[in-house]
């Protein structure tokens, strides 16, 4: 079956054809919180939430945009209502101040593969916490299509369907983005 029969057969009520449409997209939808949300944990309540919206609001599917753009727009909203939650609650620190200094926890696991190179290790660290400092700094629209171009691969268009805004207005979103990322980067680009 290709998709537009999964999706019409799930309509119907076919539960191995939601299945096959979640089993096509699960692993995306989970990348796509995780990079966006930073925790396991509500990367994992996203996604599921994401498919049981999904599976609730299926028959509305009408076949005006793809199922893959639905669906992401599902998970794109989901996400950033999270990240406005984050910003109302106080949520536990990642980083702590010890008597030894300063210590992000995110950063505190071990280097598990054996071949890693210290001084390469070193630099490595040095860009991904910059990195995540700088995508810090972006308003959460600005880091979403930051993300959703750079980690995810989509293109322009589509991105701007995903969040139900225009192209144009996607792109305007991804340079200001970029001229943010570029400028707090500095000397790593």
């Amino acid at each position: 079956m290709d998709e537009t029969e999964l999706i019409r057969a799930a309509q119907a009520g076919d539960s191995s054809a939601f299945e096959e449409l979640v089993r096509t997209y699960d692993q995306s939808v989970l990348r796509l919180a995780l990079s966006m949300l930073r925790s396991p944990e509500d990367a994992r309540d996203v996604y599921q939430e994401t498919f049981l919206r999904v599976y609730r609001n299926l028959n509305q599917f009408r076949f005006d945009c793809s199922f893959h753009t639905w669906l992401y727009r599902i998970a794109t909203n989901l996400c950033l209502d999270q990240l406005r939650r984050r910003k109302v609650r106080r949520e536990e620190p990642t980083v702590i101040t010890t008597a030894e200094g300063t210590l992000d926890r995110t950063d505190a696991a071990a280097e598990t593969r054996v071949e890693g190179d210290p001084q390469r290790n070193l630099f490595s660290g040095q860009i991904r916490k910059r990195v995540k400092e700088a995508l810090a700094q972006l308003t959460p629209r600005e880091r979403m299509v930051f993300e959703l171009r750079h980690y995810e691969g989509l293109r322009l268009r589509k991105i701007g369907e995903v969040l139900g805004t225009s192209e144009e207005a996607a792109k305007n979103c991804l340079f200001r983005a970029t001229q943010k990322m570029r400028t707090a980067l500095g000397e790593f680009v």
